[in-house]
């Protein structure tokens, strides 16, 4: 490791870290196939359609994720609910990859920077701007971080075997959400950013390091590309997270 300026940039590439998740995770009987949705209702929803079973429990302080297997549509999936933000969503790849999952898809919602881009529009990150910090902690020192290609064409052929409109774009990845200010809207804009979220980076740099596969729909929520920010009550479209859901489920099942 050699010595920077600022920490973050002292990227380590010793995979002998302290603690590593093959050490305290023990593997499970599950299929390889997971969706990571960050929507808690469309979950139930699909509990209730398809049956299922609980392999395995994840935990982090006062909250427990389970991870549920499901029989969905003749095959194996694993589904679990993801955490906000870039330091959990590379835990969950780290963990659940020790676990026995290997193909990741994540079902979630993102700001669009574009105002033209409507509630509910789907979309294919390709890259994301990396302004977050732990990304940089399982890929070196880079502005953005390519998507893998091959899963954005699995992710793309399902959308359009379905019909759904979507587009693909670069995301922007931030750990502070109360920090889109104007001037750094306008320079992801004219960096070509179209969304913002917090942990597509990480997920990339995650996935990578532990060479396993990962995608991601994401939906249009709130907008940060008018002269002020317009929530559009995204919250409450619990329509829209639910049809995602079942669109990551079946991107997933041809992972």
């Amino acid at each position: 490791m050699t010595d920077r300026e600022f920490p973050i940039l002292e990227y380590d590439e010793d995979r002998n870290a302290f603690i590593r998740p093959e050490n305290i995770i023990k593997p499970a009987e599950i299929t390889e196939k997971c969706v990571l949705c960050f929507f808690s209702e469309a979950i139930v929803k699909i509990l209730n359609e398809y049956p299922h079973r609980i392999a395995a429990h994840f935990k982090a302080e006062s909250l427990s994720y389970p991870l549920y297997e499901l029989d969905y549509k003749g095959q194996k999936i694993a589904l679990i609910q993801a955490g906000v933000g870039a330091p959990i969503g590379a835990a969950q790849i780290e963990e659940l990859t020790a676990c026995g999952c290997k193909k990741y898809i994540a079902a979630g919602s993102c700001g669009v920077l574009e105002k033209d881009i409507a509630l509910g529009h789907l979309i294919i990150p390709i890259s994301a701007v990396r302004d977050e910090g732990t990304s940089y902690h399982y890929a070196k020192p880079s502005r953005e971080i390519e998507a893998d290609p091959r899963v954005v064409q699995i992710i793309e052929n399902t959308l359009t075997e379905q019909k759904v409109p979507y587009i693909k774009a670069k995301t922007w990845t931030t750990d502070a959400f109360y920090r889109e200010t104007p001037g750094k809207i306008k320079q992801r804009k004219s960096e070509g950013c179209v969304t913002v979220e917090m942990e597509a980076s990480a997920y990339i740099a995650a996935a990578r390091y532990n060479n396993v596969d990962f995608g991601q729909i994401l939906y249009g929520g709130d907008n940060l590309g008018g002269e002020v920010w317009d929530s559009r009550k995204y919250d409450t479209r619990t329509e829209i997270r639910e049809f995602v859901l079942r669109l990551a489920l079946d991107a997933c099942l041809a992972l």
